[in-house]
């Protein structure tokens, strides 16, 4: 997909990433039929809830951004065909173990889709999918620790969509931990609209975190050759270059190799120089929390009125 040899899918690619790390093959006809029911609900509530104060040219992309996000967040309701009513429930935070350190297959969209739990990586990756699928795009962004949506639109502009907590917070939530250094923004590390190929890259990434894991660190070839393709199209990739990092780290302590070392040392410096600096786990939870009990404090205000007219 990244070289051009094949159309990029963001749906395929993450299917074939948590695929490789699945013991036995992943069922490709159930996982799309999962999507296809999701994709049923978006646009039965596209069809039953039009944008009747939005007039801009854009107003059939954003009544489906708005279908998605209603879907993955908050309770819908569906009549079935003998008229009674049927629910479906919102998708919700997975609190335990939301890096992925001791299973990391609670970073996945098929353990989401399966439990209806996920994280600030298997719901905004489940997001884009669903809005590809529906013909709109979406575009994946970065913070420390995190993966959130950023938005377009011809009224609001740029606008971010949170689905950890269901909510559309500014900018300054995302800066006000501290742990966004300016030059990060500057070097479009954090807070920058991804394309569809820098996201493909991404996939790449947790490729290579899945085979470390798998292999307990012990093949380290295509660990890089995974982080040095991702890097070839997202070259300031933090994601990547930590991974990249951390495995010639462990080589040079294995190999005592001075050309490793400076290698390491020189990835080491330009990660700190694209504004990269570390989050605390705990700080990362609070700073998730935060959103949620103090929301009038982050969420951006013009959109929420916006929607309010509708």
């Amino acid at each position: 997909m990244l070289s051009g040899k094949e159309q990029i899918s963001f749906k395929k690619a993450i299917f074939l990433t948590e695929n490789a790390f699945s013991d036995t093959p992943l069922d490709t006809t159930q996982f799309n039929k999962q999507i296809r029911l999701l994709i049923t609900l978006c646009k039965g509530f596209h069809q039953t809830n039009p944008l009747a104060n939005y007039s801009q040219k854009d107003k059939a992309t954003v009544a489906l951004w708005g279908a998605v996000f209603k879907v993955m967040t908050d309770t819908v309701t569906i009549l079935l065909p003998n008229g009674e009513k049927a629910y479906h429930l919102p998708f919700t935070y997975d609190f335990e173990d939301y890096f992925g350190e001791q299973n990391w297959t609670k970073m996945f969209v098929i353990k989401l889709l399966a439990t209806k739990k996920g994280n600030c990586h298997s719901l905004p990756y489940l997001y884009k999918i669903l809005c590809e699928e529906l013909g709109v795009s979406a575009n994946l962004a970065l913070a420390p620790n995190h993966i959130y949506i950023k938005h377009r639109a011809e009224k609001t502009g740029w606008y971010n969509t949170e689905l950890t907590s269901a909510a559309f917070p500014i900018d300054a939530w995302l800066m006000a931990s501290g742990y966004i250094h300016l030059s990060a923004i500057q070097n479009s590390v954090y807070m920058k609209a991804l394309t569809d190929q820098e996201s493909i890259a991404l996939c790449l990434v947790d490729l290579a975190e899945g085979y470390k894991r798998k292999t307990n660190g012990q093949d380290t070839d295509f660990i890089l050759k995974c982080c040095n393709t991702a890097l070839q199209y997202f070259p300031n990739c933090v994601n990547a270059l930590i991974v990249k990092a951390e495995t010639l780290k462990q080589i040079f302590e294995k190999t005592q190799n001075k050309q490793t070392f400076n290698e390491v040392q020189d990835l080491y410096l330009q990660i700190h120089d694209l504004g990269y600096r570390q989050m605390p786990k705990e700080m990362y939870l609070n700073w998730l929390m935060e959103l949620r009990t103090e929301k009038d404090k982050y969420l951006n205000k013009n959109l929420i009125e916006g929607q309010n007219k509708k």
